[in-house]
């Protein structure tokens, strides 16, 4: 639904993006991630056919963006960082104007607009002016608009900046059931817990080119390296450790706890917990120490890009 070749943007002597690979199936949701002035942005607006690439080419759901933008841009429902409201409208009187725009009218754009009222809490202040809506309210309303259309790519700028925890959630369901109905997104955004919940690839981008574009758990693994766990034991316990094999290596020893690096824990996890059972220790959990995408990403931008690119 969205690829990318060697996608590149400069302007003047500064190049924004920089040869950009992105291949990115129905279904799918790629967390595009990266500091401010990575190059995000200007992704997005080549993606849909606001800027022309100075180098490479891109297609959106099957269009070219250079020689098909008016195609592009019916396919694409885009959440930007500056939301554009046109504050002495209402917000029913804004949808209806977008959802014209889509081509959409009567009935359907009713039945449409009046829905996702509905569905985001805006039934309510829908007759309001979007002057007097709070940032959460705008931050909604620019969400509607970018679906209005059902369009099957979505581009997506931090869509729960500003919201409230229940409002943020409602629109993490929403994500979830476009994925679930097969519709492709690319979300920008700095929330790495959310990003991580939501996405199925992460790539991060820095200087404008793609340093890493994995799963979550690869991308981890890949910048932490393999997964440490924890032998928690009930009371105190000293004994001498079992046996242990390759790629199990002994990381600290507390009082009440072990924690071990393990490179193939499908394999090696089964002997260690029948090895310590045999040494009777009072063994309460065994389980995986927790690491967030959080500090896979600062990794990722600490390194410089040569070492970045060796690495990935």
């Amino acid at each position: 639904m969205i690829q990318t070749e060697d996608l590149s943007k400069a302007f003047g002597d500064f190049v924004a993006v920089d040869g950009l690979n992105l291949h990115v199936g129905a279904g799918e949701v790629l967390a595009l991630l990266g500091p401010n002035g990575a190059g995000k942005t200007t992704t997005v607006r080549l993606l849909t056919s606001v800027l022309r690439p100075t180098r490479g080419w891109a297609t959106v759901a099957g269009y070219d963006v250079v020689h098909q933008p008016q195609k592009v841009r019916a396919n694409v429902g885009v959440l930007t960082e500056q939301h554009g409201l046109y504050a002495r409208m209402t917000g029913e009187e804004y949808l209806y104007f977008f959802a014209e725009l889509y081509g959409l009218k009567g009935n359907a754009a009713h039945h449409r607009v009046h829905t996702l009222l509905e569905q985001f809490g805006l039934a309510d202040v829908a007759r309001r002016r979007i002057g007097e809506y709070s940032k959460g309210m705008r931050q909604k309303l620019a969400l509607v608009r970018a679906l209005l259309h059902a369009p099957p790519v979505l581009l997506l700028d931090e869509p729960t900046s500003a919201m409230d925890p229940e409002n943020a959630r409602i629109v993490r369901e929403t994500i979830r059931e476009l994925r679930r109905a097969n519709h492709t997104i690319i979300l920008c955004t700095h929330n790495l817990t959310e990003a991580e919940m939501l996405a199925n690839r992460i790539a991060i981008i820095r200087r404008g080119r793609i340093l890493f574009n994995d799963t979550p758990d690869a991308l981890k693994r890949h910048l932490l390296g393999a997964p440490v766990f924890e032998l928690r034991f009930a009371q105190a316990w000293e004994g001498d450790l079992p046996f242990l094999p390759d790629g199990v290596t002994l990381i600290a020893r507390g009082v009440d706890w072990i924690h071990l690096r393990i490179e193939n824990p499908h394999q090696s996890n089964p002997y260690l917990l029948a090895s310590f059972a045999q040494l009777n220790a009072p063994l309460l959990y065994f389980s995986e120490l927790p690491r967030s995408l959080e500090d896979a990403y600062l990794r990722a931008v600490s390194m410089d890009l040569e070492e970045a690119h060796a690495t990935s």
